[in-house]
């Protein structure tokens, strides 16, 4: 008998294939820097996986699970805040146009503290996180020029550095615009240095509207949005129900004349003048 067990356990597969399991290292890791979570309940498992019972499921479809929530925790105000990667700031050129530019989108302007130094300096700071975000930055370059300018420099490097995703400089006005080519000798092409300056400082993208000369986009080495507020002004005049014998479209200069034709076509073949504008220096014109 004692041979036969003998046998049977050096020669059967079945009785060779039991062994001892073998259990890996277990590794310990240091949680002096690390993050503690502090387990609530334990935790519903189908086949090594969290079951179904164990995810909060929102309306549109979004699935966070229950042991990473914090008790009394909204889930919609969870998945609107991860959802939510547009953020819209303002510089101080025109607050009011940033504020409604928000409520149209139904989104909240983003919070950001600048000031100015007593020699005059700008500080910019973002009040928000913006990791991973797409930033919008309405700041137009009007008057005074060079402060708004600057101010929206320092907004787009403060928002680079803060690890955004992509930063559209939204310029409604975009200063040094007419400086596009060179009339006379020794002159500098400021818009060209202007699209640098942007360009450098971080912005992925420019939205100006209704620029000097289409040519300025070409000075950007990023993409531009140029938008027109013609449709907008069409849609005014329409709803003014004015006689198209009435109506005439009058070209300032003859640089213009190009956007004036297309207003007089839209406008039922209006008729078109132009003025023969002559400048004689800088911010004179007869």
């Amino acid at each position: 008998m004692s041979t036969l067990l003998h046998s049977a356990s050096t020669s059967s597969p079945s009785f060779s294939q039991i062994t001892t399991p073998r259990f890996a290292p277990i590794t310990r890791i240091s949680l002096r820097n690390g993050v503690r979570c502090k387990a609530i309940e334990a935790v519903n498992l189908e086949n090594g996986r969290p079951s179904a019972s164990e995810f909060l499921v929102s309306g549109s479809g979004n699935a966070i699970p229950r042991y990473v929530v914090a008790p009394n925790t909204r889930i919609q105000d969870l998945v609107n805040r991860n959802d939510t990667r547009l953020r819209i700031f303002s510089g101080t050129a025109n607050p009011a146009l940033a504020q409604e530019i928000a409520c149209y989108l139904g989104l909240e302007l983003g919070k950001t503290k600048i000031k100015r130094f007593a020699d005059g300096e700008i500080y910019v700071q973002l009040q928000e996180s913006v990791r991973g975000c797409d930033v919008f930055l309405v700041q137009p370059t009007c008057p005074p020029a060079n402060e708004n300018l600057m101010e929206l420099l320092i907004m787009i490097d403060a928002c680079r550095r803060a690890s955004a995703k992509n930063i559209t400089a939204v310029i409604p006005y975009f200063g040094y615009a007419r400086a596009d080519r060179k009339t006379q000798g020794r002159e500098s092409i400021a818009a060209k240095l202007v699209a640098n300056l942007i360009t450098e400082a971080g912005a992925n993208r420019v939205l100006a509207c209704d620029l000097h000369s289409g040519q300025s986009m070409g000075y950007f080495d990023i993409p531009v949005d140029h938008v027109y507020g013609q449709s907008v002004i069409l849609d005014y005049l329409a709803s003014k129900t004015i006689c198209s014998d009435d109506l005439v479209v009058v070209s300032p200069d003859v640089g213009g004349v190009a956007r004036a034709r297309a207003f007089a076509k839209k406008l039922s073949d209006a008729p078109l003048a132009i003025v023969d504008k002559r400048r004689h220096g800088h911010n004179v014109a007869e």
